[in-house]
């Protein structure tokens, strides 16, 4: 299992996931791509991990917890929709589940690690350590991203997490 996250949003994560997708199902392996919570995305267009599935190719599974209208932070989104939150604990259910069926999944995050998911303030960061997964973080490629990117990996660290690297 593989959390991947960013430094912020629209920087690439599912692009990334893609493409770690689809080296992997090359390799020979099973692959899910599971996107925590899908903000700003009508019911019927595709999202996320449906994009990511669809550039890594046709033997990718792609899967979502919670789905949101409008394009905000996750817990945002569903307390304007009247919907709940989603929990780090129906991450790591949906992920275990697509991990019974497959060699590998990659959790997609929305926006960067410390993004709020639930009223409670739940983050992909709690999903990351309950599923005791190491985090990849996708990191902007532009002015600004070297603090971005050193926050986040203190961020990490400072949770206990393990990072997987930078892309």
């Amino acid at each position: 299992m593989l959390v991947v996250s960013g430094t912020g949003t629209e920087i690439g994560k599912t692009v990334t996931t893609a493409a770690l997708a689809a080296c992997a199902a090359r390799a020979g392996r099973s692959v899910a791509v599971l996107k925590a919570a899908q903000t700003g995305v009508a019911p019927d267009e595709p999202g996320d991990a449906a994009e990511a599935a669809r550039l890594a190719g046709p033997a990718v599974t792609a899967a979502e917890v919670a789905r949101y209208p409008e394009p905000l932070a996750p817990a945002t989104a569903a307390q304007r929709a009247g919907l709940p939150g989603v929990t780090p604990d129906e991450i790591e259910a949906a992920a275990r589940k697509l991990a019974a069926a497959h060699d590998l999944v990659l959790v997609e995050g929305a926006g960067g690690l410390l993004v709020r998911f639930d009223a409670a303030g739940s983050t992909l960061a709690d999903a990351a350590r309950l599923l005791a997964a190491p985090v990849l973080v996708v990191a902007e490629p532009g002015l600004g991203t070297l603090n971005a990117t050193a926050l986040t990996g203190e961020a990490l660290r400072a949770r206990g997490l393990r990072g997987a690297g930078v892309v």
